[in-house]
């Protein structure tokens, strides 16, 4: 699945806030009006860029981009908050948590123990608010 659209019928901010919506769902929305205050131009940058251009782009659906992006972020052991939200994103799309966990531990091999280790506890703390709602969830 891509949320690529025809780019005629929909500016880069309007395609980037439906993709948004439709992958990071209440996740994404917090981070957004959490810029609010301090940098609403900010907000728009993400819907832009990150979603209007980046994710709604054919080549790979949106399950495999967020599994890069859980492993992006999982590496880089310092995003622990986006690495929750996009762990969630990863849920929304059809991830299952079984699927999220091996993604994290991978992580071992190539960011090392401390980072997959942060990442699996980051993980621990979505899964444990996030009510088991579908069969993907469950494996």
């Amino acid at each position: 699945m891509t949320m690529h659209a025809n780019p005629s019928a929909e500016t880069r901010l309007e395609r980037g806030r439906r993709a948004l919506d439709a992958i990071d769902g209440q996740a994404g929305r917090n981070v957004i009006d959490a810029l609010a205050e301090i940098a609403p131009d900010f907000a728009d940058y993400i819907f832009e860029f990150s979603f209007g251009d980046i994710y709604s782009r054919p080549g790979l659906s949106l399950r495999d981009r967020e599994i890069a992006t859980i492993a992006a972020l999982a590496a880089m052991g310092t995003a622990q908050p986006q690495l929750k939200v996009h762990i969630e994103a990863g849920l929304n799309v059809g991830l299952s948590r079984e699927e999220i966990t091996e993604i994290l531990i991978q992580m071992a091999v190539y960011a090392g123990f401390p980072a997959a280790l942060n990442a699996l506890f980051a993980a621990k703390e979505v899964f444990a608010v996030r009510p088991l709602d579908s069969a993907a969830d469950r494996a």
